[in-house]
């Protein structure tokens, strides 16, 4: 497993100054231009109109400040160059008696455009190493999940993972599909955080999935698996002085029989489709997350429910429910899941990510993990 790993790193770790520059999002240069070029014109003119010229074009010295927020060196450092230009320019083609107050605006505009400049070449380089940052936990999670659809002799497994990757970096959404002699087990996660610590406790935790899965004959016994792996990462973390993480889990495991075990470890919990009727499933016995049990006095028990034959489970992470509207309402998951009782897998995670763009306006407020758990149609008893 490891091996991918370190190519992702070496690829992601191997992107040039000019990959992250173009991964920023800048206005294009004619942009830059026009803007420029209309601010000036706007200054000039009411400065003649109202007889306060030079008091006026003091104020094109911030020009550049701006431009260092938004654009990329060059483009800065185009800006500078022209309001240094149009300040100048009185100086050469109009002394008089206020010729110092032009000469001192002068240097205002010369040093305020080279600290633009300056500015503008630190923020490019500051979030050229977030992209960097971004992309190496991108590749690292990219290589842990396996990819969509996943099938065993019990079910069929599709999805859809779409990590968040502007302005934050990745989350730790996490699922795996594996057929041991006991059944299929399937885990859906969310480790708390983002970034390469968050990656790291979900190797850990996946890793431990896949291993205690076909070591552990029962559900309850790989949940304890998977805790103990979180506490043992937690106490690394500790000796690196980083903050313990928990994870939220649902883990259920499908047999030949209809009766299906899910354990919830403060995760979301899943809905049932079957013959138009949505219904969630697990709700009322969920326990604490991954990392957590030390807390309670209670160990983790097994919620059993009627899992048939060419019946669908959905299963997603808090990317999904607690995606907002412009409006600042949180999608109805189960509402919208109403109309979709008897669709199969494909479709289902099709129509459903397609609505909740619709429901957002395309903007996506956090990671999306979201499966959909297809029951064999001819199981036998």
């Amino acid at each position: 497993m490891f091996r991918p790993l370190r190519a992702a790193l070496t690829s992601a770790q191997g992107m040039t100054d000019s990959d992250d520059t173009t991964a920023i999002r800048t206005p294009s240069t004619g942009t830059v231009i026009w803007a420029t070029v209309a601010t000036t014109a706007g200054v000039v003119v009411l400065g003649l109109l109202t007889g306060t010229a030079l008091l006026l074009l003091g104020l094109l010295v911030y020009l550049p400040a701006f431009a260092a927020a938004l654009c990329s060196p060059r483009q800065t450092a185009l800006v500078s160059a022209w309001v240094s230009l149009v300040v100048i320019a009185p100086v050469v083609f109009q002394p008089g008696e206020r010729v110092l107050n032009r000469v001192i605006l002068t240097l205002f505009a010369v040093g305020f455009g080279a600290l633009a400049v300056y500015g503008a070449r630190m923020r490019i380089t500051r979030e050229g190493a977030l992209v960097r940052l971004r992309s190496t936990a991108a590749a690292m999670q990219r290589q842990i999940l396996r990819p969509l659809p996943l099938l065993t002799d019990d079910v069929l497994v599709d999805g859809v993972y779409e990590p968040l990757q502007e302005d934050k970096l990745v989350g730790g959404d996490i699922y795996d599909v594996v057929a041991t002699p006991w059944g299929t087990r399937v885990l859906i996660g969310d480790v708390q955080g983002k970034g390469l610590p968050a990656i790291g406790m979900a190797i850990d935790v996946v890793g431990a999935f896949r291993e205690a899965a076909h070591r552990e004959p029962t559900v309850t016994a790989l949940v304890d698996a998977l805790e103990a792996a979180v506490v043992r990462h937690n106490d690394y973390a500790g000796q690196r002085d980083e903050p313990e993480r928990f994870v939220t889990a649902l883990v259920l495991g499908v047999d030949t029989g209809t009766g299906t075990q899910l354990v919830g470890c403060g995760h979301i919990p899943p809905y049932l489709l079957h013959e138009g009727v949505v219904t969630a499933v697990g709700t009322g016995e969920e326990h604490v997350p991954l990392g957590l049990a030390s807390l309670v006095g209670d160990p983790r028990t097994v919620a059993w429910f009627d899992f048939p034959p060419g019946a669908t489970l959905l299963l997603c992470t808090d990317g999904l429910t607690e995606a907002r509207s412009p409006e600042g309402d949180f999608y109805p998951l189960e509402a919208r899941l109403g109309g979709r009782g008897d669709i199969t897998a494909g479709p289902l995670i099709t129509s459903l990510i397609a609505d909740v763009r619709d429901f957002t306006a395309g903007v996506q407020q956090d990671d999306l993990a979201v499966l959909a758990v297809r029951r064999a149609p001819h199981q036998a008893p």
